[in-house]
């Protein structure tokens, strides 16, 4: 017979880290077109206070 999985078993198995997630946006000036080009990536962090420090 097949296992029960019960929806607490469910809910451990998706346990997310802690954090948070940030869309960050990066302007950049490509020279071949002489246009502006915007990035847009998620980063995750443990808080805001981070994002301070951090470089793109």
């Amino acid at each position: 017979m097949a296992k029960k999985q019960t929806f607490a078993d469910k809910s451990k198995a998706k346990e997310k880290e802690a954090g948070m997630s940030v869309k960050t946006i990066v302007s950049v000036y490509d020279e071949e077109t002489k246009s502006w080009k915007f990035r847009e990536r998620m980063l995750r962090v443990a808080s805001l206070n981070d994002l301070q420090n951090m470089k793109f």
